[in-house]
């Protein structure tokens, strides 16, 4: 592993959140690759760091104002070992390769725990919609996809949205892909429901963490009912994470987004949670109007200066990051320990630390990688994939029932695969196994490419 990850480092200098992805991946498959010397033979570990393509380009754009203004594009065509890439466009400042790289890395895996026959991609520009108007996003959205339609395909690369990247921007981009290659197909997922999208397709990366986090509480008995749940973020994860909560009786008290956050004991029912849907996704507000409507709660604002997160340092039963990557360094995993957390489930892309995670690893709590936790949204993703192909529309109910079972089986397979190499209840372990094994074993019936 220090080979591969020297190799790494040399050849891409200054990727520190690859290198994380992938030391995280490979200490887990170490016995893997024990047992099966023909996996070292074959250097699957080696092929599987390294993209089977990046796409970067440059994307002009003109504002309201009339000035150009310029940004980058990317793609990072991962693995398609088991199905064309999949995996979503992020329009943010902090994108960049290194970012990408490591959403594209853990989206291989993710996809492939889905059971569903998708690859692994990742993509997106370091554009910022927030403050943009939407005639500007879409000028955006037009120039990037000028580049991109080149590229994908629905039995190629299949987009779908993240963050910076919703209905509107999906709409832009499919209006000017279908343009472009005069042909409607099921190119994006993330579509309204008008024109191919999915029932549930928005709540499904929040609902299936829950859904996740259930059968975890249920191997000790227990269930979400009465729990005190700590919630970060307040996007379309976070939100519809606090929905199923509501649903399942348990009570969230945070909720926060990069100024700060909020905290209400009371809890946060559904008449608060409607409030912050319309003022993230219509006002586009920020998390600190909460405070203006209920008096009650606390608002702290965000202070970079500090060494941990206060969100993370309130009394719970589960916790559910669902913000971004690291936003739990190894005070917030100490804080989140002694206030009594016994479940962390990954609602966001890796967004506990190495040091957190060994934490709850080594005290027992139960922990879910965002690889098998949060692979709600990409599994209901590919179910509209489906229902383009076979130009249909299933019932929210019959998509929810689908996404709750695919939640179910990888539960059950990350315990599986974890008790296989003697590491029983480590979904980390087992997630990152099962994941691995599935691809490299197509990869390796496939030939040397």
């Amino acid at each position: 592993m220090k080979d591969i990850l020297t190799l790494i480092k040399d050849r891409d200098p200054g990727e520190k959140e690859f290198y994380q992805a992938v030391e995280e991946v490979g200490e887990s498959v170490l016995p893997v690759l024990d047992r099966n010397p023909q996996y070292r033979q074959e250097a699957v570990l080696e092929r599987i760091v390294e993209p089977e393509r990046i796409i970067i380009f440059r994307v002009p754009w003109m504002d309201d104002q009339g000035q150009v203004q310029v940004n980058r594009g990317f793609r990072i065509q991962m693995n398609s070992a088991i199905g064309p890439y999949k995996g979503g466009l992020r329009f943010h400042p902090s994108v960049n390769l290194s970012i990408l790289k490591f959403l594209a890395f853990e989206q291989v895996f993710k996809n492939a725990l889905t059971t569903l026959a998708m690859g692994g991609g990742k993509g997106g520009s370091d554009f910022d919609p927030k403050g943009k108007s939407d005639n500007e996003v879409m000028r955006f959205c037009q120039s990037f996809m000028s580049e991109l339609f080149r590229h994908i395909g629905p039995n190629t690369d299949v987009p779908a949205g993240d963050i910076g990247v919703g209905a509107r921007e999906i709409g832009y981009l499919f209006g000017m892909y279908k343009k472009l290659r005069n042909e409607f197909t099921g190119v994006l997922t993330g579509k309204s429901l008008g024109w191919g999208g999915s029932l549930i397709r928005p709540e499904a990366t929040g609902y299936g963490s829950v859904y996740f986090a259930a059968e975890m509480l249920a191997t000790r008995n227990e269930t979400l009912e009465d729990k005190t749940c700590l919630v970060s973020g307040s996007g379309n994860v976070s939100q519809y994470t606090v929905e199923k909560i509501i649903e399942l009786g348990g009570k969230v008290v945070t909720l926060s987004d990069s100024s700060g956050y909020i905290y209400d004991e009371e809890g946060i029912d559904a008449g608060k949670l409607d409030f912050v849907k319309r003022l993230k996704n219509i006002k586009r507000g920020r998390i600190s109007e909460y405070i203006d409507k209920y008096s009650e709660a606390v608002y702290t604002e965000a202070d970079t200066s500090l060494d941990h997160n206060p969100l993370w340092d309130h009394k719970a039963d589960c916790a559910f990051p669902s913000a971004t990557e690291n936003e739990i360094n190894e005070k917030d995993g100490m804080n989140l320990m002694k206030n009594g957390v016994k479940l962390v489930c990954e609602g966001a892309n890796m967004p506990s630390a190495p040091e957190a995670i060994n934490i709850f690893l080594d005290k027992k709590i139960l922990y879910a990688p965002g690889k098998a936790s949060n692979a709600g949204g990409v599994a209901v993703s590919g179910l509209e994939m489906a229902q383009n192909s076979m130009r249909l529309s299933w019932p929210a109910e019959e998509v929810d029932q689908r996404l709750k079972m695919i939640m179910k089986n990888i539960h059950q397979t990350c315990l599986d695969a974890a008790s296989e190499y003697d590491k029983p209840g480590n979904y980390m372990a087992g997630a990152n196994i099962a994941g691995f094994t599935k691809v490299v074993n197509a990869m390796l019936d496939q030939g040397l490419l």
